[in-house]
């Protein structure tokens, strides 16, 4: 009896299921590489929460200013104030948001500065120098 060709028959199938067995591996790593990196995203995600909703404690409550302005360098601006004891000028919240200290940066934040005082928000100490409302 000739097994000859038998055997050639088995050895093609064997080959390619190697082949396919191959290329299962190499999807299998690249999935386990992807799935790595994704478990890693979730993971920062998970601490950027954490690290968010600590700082909202420092956040000013929403209530004490309920008509300020949409912009989003007036919740900016008061997070400077917040961290501050003592009365700052335009150009120093300028400074403290990293704005460029050209006149035109500093004379928006102190247009800024004026609008939170008449919304009672802010006060201003002396010509120029703003504070938080006590």
């Amino acid at each position: 009896m000739n097994l000859e060709p038998l055997l050639d028959a088995l050895g093609l199938q064997e080959n390619a299921a190697r082949a396919r067995t191959d290329d299962l591996r190499a999807r299998i790593a690249e999935l386990q590489s992807r799935l790595a990196e994704a478990e890693t995203h979730v993971e920062h995600l998970a601490i950027t929460r954490k690290t968010v909703t600590a700082l909202a404690d420092r956040l000013p409550a929403q209530a004490a200013s309920p008509d300020l302005p949409e912009h989003p360098d007036y919740p900016r601006v008061l997070a400077v104030f917040n961290e501050t004891t003592g009365p700052l000028r335009a150009r120093d919240v300028c400074e403290a948001l990293d704005h460029e200290l050209l006149p035109k940066n500093i004379e928006g934040t102190r247009a800024k500065l004026k609008r939170l005082v008449k919304l009672d928000v802010l006060t201003e100490v002396t010509a120029g120098s703003f504070a938080r409302k006590q």
